[in-house]
């Protein structure tokens, strides 16, 4: 009898501690423009999402499980977007750090939300994301980064007081992202008493762009807000200094990559744009920005957000006391400061940031930096 009590002893203290020695290990997917002319974007989640889940793991991981990321491609095409969320749903990975263009997030938030799977883009400003899923009473979508009415807010004013007389252009690309941002800075402009000589959008893709370098010549473009990507934008830099036109570039968050500065060269000289207050001077980054940098990467742009976004599922989790993405979702929007990379976050009912802060950063000779506004 006395064996058969150490005997169950044994077994029942086996049991008790199973379910943390054999748990499974949890599924994150990241999903990114890992190919085309956005990849730099794709290749910095990819390296923010597997520096966090390095260190979560050999922290012990999640209670016990170890993260497992599932790399997926979009594209920044929203119906590539909506293809690759059908198919993490389908696989039953229930948390995505995802996805990069507003485009692209807009839809495929719809195909999360269905599911019940939560969705955090550390990349994604168009309001549309959160207040559409607010309104449809989606919990499960979320986005670790910043808003385009609140960089609106922040750039738009700004503007209209250090270029006040000056001709200022307003263009875009058309896209959720790029539109959604020169709205915005266009509206708290317009409210702070400059209005702009010209406001228009571009065709992203194009090769040349001489017809609209031509058109800011004969305005006479001091100044031009761009809502749109590097590609686009390090194109008319370049196309506009072959025919002796300087203008002030201002861009949003979308040019912090060197890619920007391999398409304009020294065309991009002095080009200005907005981004949350710079992530990788906060002491919380150091070591993870020290890891990274041995790696052989920069973390620049949205690498820390990435990251942060894994570091916010896994508190998350942690919190709620199970992986139900409803119950994480309700665990991260609870008031409670939640500690990352990119500093103490916490979120609102809609799963925005709170109290965003930017810095306006400036190109020179090839890198980046913030200055005084």
């Amino acid at each position: 009898m006395k064996k058969l009590s150490i005997l169950s002893a044994t077994i029942v203290g086996l049991m008790m501690s199973a379910p943390i020695a054999f748990a499974d290990d949890i599924t994150f997917s990241v999903v990114g423009p890992m190919t085309g002319q956005l990849a730099t974007i794709g290749d910095q989640f990819k390296q923010g999402a597997q520096a966090a889940a390095d260190a979560i793991n050999a922290a012990g991981g999640i209670d016990g499980r170890q993260i497992k990321l599932d790399i997926e491609d979009d594209q920044c095409d929203p119906k590539q977007a909506v293809s690759v969320a059908n198919r993490i749903v389908a696989d039953g990975v229930k948390f995505i750090d995802g996805h990069a263009c507003s485009g692209s997030s807009i839809p495929a938030s719809a195909v999360y939300a269905e599911a019940g799977a939560l969705m955090m883009s550390p990349a994604s400003s168009n309001p549309v994301l959160t207040d559409a899923a607010a309104t449809a009473g989606w919990p499960t979508i979320m986005r670790l980064y910043t808003r385009d009415d609140a960089q609106g807010a922040f750039i738009g004013p700004w503007i209209a007081k250090k270029y006040a007389g000056k001709n200022v252009v307003i263009l875009h690309d058309k896209s959720a992202y790029g539109q959604g941002v020169a709205d915005a800075v266009k509206a708290t402009m317009n409210a702070g008493g400059l209005k702009e000589i010209m406001y228009e959008g571009i065709n992203a893709g194009e090769k040349d762009y001489a017809a609209l370098v031509t058109k800011l010549k004969d305005l006479k473009a001091d100044v031009v807000y761009f809502g749109g990507y590097h590609p686009e934008a390090g194109l008319i830099l370049r196309q506009s200094a072959e025919q002796n036109l300087k203008f002030q570039l201002i861009m949003p968050d979308s040019i912090a990559s060197p890619e920007f500065w391999q398409v304009a060269g020294p065309a991009g000289e002095g080009t200005m744009f907005v981004f949350p207050s710079d992530p990788q001077a906060k002491p919380e980054a150091k070591e993870a920005i020290e890891k990274i940098k041995a790696g052989g990467f920069v973390p620049e742009g949205f690498t820390l957000f990435s990251y942060a976004v894994i570091q916010a599922f896994a508190e998350g989790i942690k919190r709620a006391g199970s992986d139900d993405p409803a119950k994480v979702a309700e665990a991260l929007k609870n008031g409670q400061p939640i500690s990352t990379v990119v500093g103490s976050v916490t979120f609102d009912e809609k799963g925005d940031l709170k109290n965003a802060s930017y810095d306006i950063n400036q190109w020179h000779d090839g890198k980046y930096a913030p200055i005084q506004p």
